[in-house]
């Protein structure tokens, strides 16, 4: 990407979170946070392809199948953390309560940081753009993110499905995926960022993307807060699925 339109794109990303930020002063929820990473990343998918000077079509699948999924995952996101009316998600209270007088300032470093992880991410999805004709790696990437995607749609129907039920108020979801996997969602997202190795086969930086969501899935923004968050509010219901149920990779339960 050239220097200039780099920081063009920098800067438009930058005054976007800034607006999510002063949004997230008014109504004090920050989820707005995640949903602006999405959209950077789909957003900039688009530009990476339209200004690569490799052959056209694998730039077009990867940005289709890049923005399609991030978009995806927007939306559901702000339905369920924004717009669905039950308050800033728990990890964000958390950190609001934690951060005390210095929670706005802190806020603002969490938006800002947005960018940088959707420009990191954006790595091995532009790496993926090489240059050659269409082949079986090209397909055998495209089907692997169809079974990424819908078997992270099939999680997220299922778990909002589960919460939809007043009689499951402070139980644990089972249903579908969620009893071979305590996080089948952040399965089949790490999944589909190996559709991008095969697809930019030969390009070692796409391996950054399957490497990059395991770190933050596993140790940072993912299943060390939400499991933390179960904890908290499901207490010895929540250990119990612990006990049996296989944090990450889909696995038979064990027996209870």
């Amino acid at each position: 990407m050239p220097v200039s339109l780099a920081l063009a794109f920098a800067a438009i990303a930058a005054a976007f979170l800034l607006s999510l930020w002063a949004v997230q002063r008014r109504t004090h929820d920050a989820a707005t946070a995640d949903v602006g990473w999405t959209v950077l990343v789909a957003a900039g998918a688009i530009v990476a392809a339209l200004i690569a000077d490799t052959l056209p079509a694998r730039r077009a699948l990867v940005a289709l199948l890049a923005a399609a999924a991030s978009l995806r995952l927007g939306a559901y996101l702000l339905r369920d953390r924004v717009l669905s009316g039950r308050g800033e998600d728990g990890r964000y209270q958390a950190l609001r309560a934690r951060w005390g007088a210095h929670a706005q300032r802190n806020f603002l470093f969490l938006y800002l940081a947005q960018g940088v992880f959707a420009f990191l991410f954006l790595i091995p999805i532009r790496a993926a753009m090489r240059d050659g004709w269409l082949d079986a790696w090209d397909l055998a990437g495209a089907l692997l993110w169809l079974v990424a995607i819908a078997g992270e749609s099939a999680a997220d129907r299922q778990l909002a499905a589960f919460r939809a039920d007043p009689a499951n108020r402070g139980g644990v979801c089972r249903a579908g995926l969620w009893r071979y996997s305590r996080h089948p969602n952040y399965f089949f997202e790490w999944l589909q960022w190996w559709a991008y190795v095969l697809i930019g086969r030969g390009a070692p930086l796409t391996v950054l993307g399957p490497v990059m969501m395991f770190l933050f899935l596993w140790f940072i923004t993912g299943i060390p807060y939400t499991e933390r968050q179960a904890l908290r509010s499901r207490g010895d219901r929540y250990r119990e699925y612990q006990r049996t149920t296989s944090a990450f990779f889909p696995w038979p339960p064990r027996a209870e």
